[in-house]
């Protein structure tokens, strides 16, 4: 296990551990992984994501100025509120506010089975809308840049203003 990288290796607390097996499932195609305890990322966030207000931060992103996409999110919005009421669900924006380049609407998660869901649940669901999802580590900027991830199309953030001074 050699790091020819830059970044904190991802095998750290693994490094004295037995190769695992190249087994070949009756699949034919996967690898027979050999069973072992849950891993605790079920249950809790990698550091450093801090849950402690909130874990993730879901910003679905529509066009304004396209009744159809105003319209879709506007039903979204009432979708989610009332398929995921334990969420922190914000107001409906129709016009770009803070770093976001867009009208938007916001929702929060503070469990892994709370974003596991939502996720998976937007895949499908989110039609016309974008969605930037990204981790809280008390580094906003870091959060909504290297740290984020998009479903459909990626906008451009106004990310100077999440620099610490």
């Amino acid at each position: 296990m050699s790091s020819n990288y830059p970044w904190q290796s991802p095998l750290i607390g693994y490094q004295h551990t037995p190769p695992l097996p190249n087994t070949i499932n009756p699949d034919g195609k996967s690898l027979h992984n050999p069973p072992g305890p849950q891993s605790s990322y079920y249950h809790e966030f990698s550091k450093p994501i801090d849950a402690s207000n909130n874990a993730f931060d879901f910003h679905i992103y529509y066009m304004p100025t396209i009744q159809a996409e105003l319209s879709y999110a506007r039903d979204l919005h009432e979708r989610i509120r009332r398929e995921f009421p334990e969420l922190r669900i914000y107001k409906f924006w129709e016009k770009a506010i803070g770093p976001h380049p867009t009208a938007m609407f916001e929702i929060n998660t503070f469990t892994p089975h709370q974003t596991g869901a939502l996720f998976s649940w937007l895949v499908v669901n989110r039609g016309p809308c974008s969605v930037l999802i990204h981790p809280n580590t008390n580094d906003a900027y870091r959060d909504h840049t290297e740290l984020v991830t998009w479903m459909g199309r990626p906008w451009p953030l106004n990310v100077d203003m999440l620099r610490k001074t």
